[in-house]
């Protein structure tokens, strides 16, 4: 595959509904692709996957890909639990060729000499503070030597780090975000770290690639997100000692998600924040 049709950085919007993954005490349903995923094999076109780095690999991403026509793929995860979930969403169309690894990309070692034609980064960016704090600048310059053709980034534009939101939505979507940084950090986690597209787009230059298209999607959160969001907070909270905060928190979380799901249910949805989606090519 050459360069994309079009050498030029365009900008467009579109919506997305709910498109934070399910949390892990949730179960997978029949798998659609998200507007996302979507939007990148638009992009694509007719031009073959080939071998194919998924560098943040995920439920989501695992289950697009294996639907696609690829030589082989590699799947890369920080977490083990994450490792093991995507095993076994695979298992029936896994082919010998395809792997999943256990590594983080601070680790040089990690696929050196390896060149890949298709190269994934979802939501891999925010979640990376999680596994190598501070590595976050580095991160496309280290995929650089791994992209042989074209990189696709999904990302969030930064939500939680912002003046209070005048809308309701944007307001319940803002206090879950912090409510839930919080009590990651309160319990000895490490939140996400999300950065601007503007941002991105000036490191992948710095890293050595040209940017080649970009897409924002409005998101409307559901249910799922609420849920997901407010129930990561349980397992640490269970673990402070200070039950009297740990009480307070969880009611502070459950009267966030009865506010939350009562606009959804009149609304459909919160529409707040925007995800985007970046392709860009080795310069």
């Amino acid at each position: 595959m050459g360069r994309m049709d079009k050498a030029v950085l365009f900008w467009t919007s579109a919506f997305i509904d709910d498109a934070y993954p399910p949390s892990e005490s949730q179960p997978v349903t029949t798998y659609k692709p998200s507007a996302l995923f979507t939007y990148i094999e638009r992009l694509q076109a007719e031009r073959p996957w080939g071998t194919f780095l998924d560098a943040g690999t995920g439920i989501n991403s695992i289950q697009w890909l294996s639907g696609l026509e690829t030589e082989r793929w590699t799947a890369v995860t920080g977490a083990a639990g994450d490792a093991e979930r995507v095993r076994s969403a695979t298992d029936a169309t896994r082919r010998p060729q395809d792997q999943i690894l256990l590594g983080n990309w601070a680790k040089a070692d990690l696929l050196k000499g390896e060149v890949f034609d298709t190269v994934l980064a979802d939501y891999l960016l925010g979640a990376v503070e999680g596994f190598a704090p501070y590595f976050q600048p580095y991160l496309f310059a280290r995929l650089r030597p791994l992209t042989g053709r074209v990189l696709y980034i999904t990302a969030p534009e930064p939500y939680v780090p912002s003046d209070k939101p005048k809308t309701p939505a944007g307001r319940l979507v803002w206090e879950i975000g912090r409510f839930r940084d919080a009590c990651l950090m309160l319990s000895g986690g490490m939140p996400y770290r999300e950065y601007p597209s503007g941002w991105v787009i000036d490191q992948l230059k710095r890293a050595g690639f040209a940017p080649r298209a970009m897409e924002r999607f409005e998101i409307k959160h559901g249910e799922r997100f609420v849920n997901s969001q407010i129930d990561l907070c349980a397992p640490g909270l269970s673990q402070l000692t200070d039950h009297g905060l740990a009480n307070a928190l969880r009611a502070r979380g459950e009267a966030l998600r009865a506010e939350a799901l009562d606009i959804i249910a009149g609304a459909g949805a919160l529409a707040h924040g925007h995800d985007y989606v970046i392709a860009a090519e080795p310069a």
